[in-house]
């Protein structure tokens, strides 16, 4: 994988008569090192639409300086950006294509924008010599490479913090900057810029256009459609990094998708969602195979950490990990291949089709106040059924099956109600966080459902293996208590949820 670090930098307006205030008076700093002017000449790339452009991704190459090579930068918060760094090359890196590729699909990266700058660099030091920040004035030359090849030339000041620094030094030195009457810039980084003073006419700004406010119950489950679908192309390359909870994540917006696209068949045309739900089950369940993993060896690990030392008898810990370690082996390699495969962007292209032309029905130009309720209420009453079946039945295996039908019911009922809620406001984020604390309390049940056949397999490989069980033996035993209490909780967690008056609350 590409090297990698979190930028966190800022930027102000200067022209070429602007000068730096003196440096050495902001608060921690001990000298300032001038280390002259260096040039740099950086070409973008991007689609011919500009795809990576709108989501305020940065790729280029660059020569001149101390980090010559391929960059490519991935937006966190405003000022703060990871970026992955591969040496240069006359072609795109491969690793640097995987993480693009749920953006750009099968469109060709192409040179949009040369930028030449005259950096000239200045180190801000504490008392030990070490590095707090690089403050540079660069002045810019920006040449369009598409569209009739603009130019546009500026000047400005870039405020970096070092590795591992404190953010609020920055805040530090733009006071001093603002003392001198610097002020920051409105552009948010330079190839931003470039394209919007460079645009062909009439259109002077890569920034998209405004958002129409949602009115109809249409627009609303649209917008949480489209966000959804977003989540899953951004989150891409975070799984491909394997950055921590990146899975879970985008495993969440793809059940939050096929969920709400279930839930409001009478806005949007089940004939075309519901191929599009099919593809994303089985994408979920993708990415199941190593989220549920990593969640079964938390579960087990903590339980197994819980335990007094005089409970734990022979080499558990060992036969865990061998064991996690055989279950995992090869799960991250495939979920990697899933996203390179064609089925994936596939997904992703009618993702797209569905958002461009929605099959929107008679019900979606109706007043949100009016379907939205009704959408929310029959989930609630299909969840209802559900826990009232699962909880006529003895304890057992049926029991169990029933509980984690009910929670996969709850899971669906909160997933409408965060699509309703722009439009419900309160009693729509009430309700969701009833069923969320419903959810809550049968995925515990049913995570030890699961803790406990892997407790058995575990039991029976230690004995095979001529080692005592014992410990194996009192694991299972408290996750049954687990359940039993999980299942005695339930009635008081269900009566807090249905004891709401739910029609009256959500306008229904």
């Amino acid at each position: 994988m590409a090297d990698s670090k979190r930028e966190i930098e800022r930027k102000y307006e200067a022209t070429t008569e602007t000068r730096l205030p003196d440096l050495s008076r902001v608060a921690g700093v001990f000298a300032v090192a001038h280390l002259g002017v260096a040039e740099l000449d950086a070409v973008y790339y991007d689609t011919e639409d500009l795809r990576l452009a709108a989501d305020s991704l940065t790729l280029r190459r660059r020569t001149g300086g101390g980090d010559a090579g391929w960059h490519l930068k991935f937006p966190v918060a405003s000022g703060i950006r990871d970026e992955l760094r591969e040496p240069l090359s006359d072609t795109l890196p491969r690793p640097f294509a995987g993480l693009l590729r749920s953006r750009v699909r099968d469109r060709a990266l192409v040179p949009v924008v040369r930028l030449l700058s005259a950096r000239d660099v200045h180190h801000l030091l504490d008392a030990d010599g070490a590095l707090l920040a690089e403050i540079s004035v660069d002045r810019v030359r920006a040449e369009r490479l598409t569209g009739g090849g603009a130019t546009a030339a500026w000047t400005e000041i870039e405020a970096e913090l070092a590795d591992d620094g404190d953010p609020a030094f920055l805040d530090a030195v733009e006071h001093r900057l603002g003392k001198a009457g610097i002020r920051p810039s409105t552009a948010p980084s330079k190839l931003a810029r470039a394209l919007a003073e460079t645009a062909p006419e009439p259109k002077r700004s890569t920034s998209p256009a405004g958002k129409p406010r949602p009115r109809t119950a249409g627009d609303h489950v649209l917008a949480y459609v489209r966000h959804q679908a977003e989540a899953i192309v951004a989150l891409d390359p975070a799984v491909r990094r394997d950055l921590p909870d990146s899975v879970h994540q985008m495993r969440v917006a793809t059940r939050r998708l096929r969920s709400v696209l279930r839930t409001y068949r009478k806005i949007l045309d089940r004939g075309v969602t519901d191929p599009v739900g099919d593809e994303l089950r089985w994408l979920a369940a993708e990415l199941g195979i190593d989220r549920d993993q990593e969640v079964l060896d938390a579960r087990l690990r903590a339980r197994l950490d819980g335990l007094p030392r005089t409970l734990v008898l022979g080499p558990v810990r060992g036969r865990l990990r061998i064991w996690s370690v055989a279950r995992r082996n090869g799960s991250r390699r495939r979920t990697v291949a899933v996203l390179d495969g064609k089925r994936y962007l596939a997904l992703l292209e009618r993702l797209d089709a569905l958002l461009a032309d929605p099959p929107l029905l008679p019900a979606a130009s109706q007043a949100p106040g009016r379907a939205l309720p009704r959408a929310v209420l029959k989930e609630y009453r299909r969840l209802a059924a559900r826990v009232g079946h699962a909880l006529e039945l003895p304890p057992g295996h049926d029991r169990d099956v029933a509980l984690h039908e009910a929670r996969k019911a709850a899971k669906r009922a909160r997933y409408a109600a965060e699509a309703a809620r722009p439009a419900l406001g309160g009693p729509a984020k009430h309700f969701a966080n009833r069923m969320k604390a419903v959810q809550s309390l049968l995925g515990d049940h049913q995570d030890s459902v699961v803790a406990r056949e892997a407790l058995r397999t575990l039991a029976v490989q230690a004995h095979a293996a001529g080692e005592p069980s014992f410990t194996w033996g009192v694991l299972h035993g408290r996750e049954e208590a687990t359940a039993e209490a999980r299942e005695r909780e339930l009635p008081e967690v269900w009566e807090r949820a249905s004891r709401a008056k739910l029609r009256a609350a959500l306008g229904g």
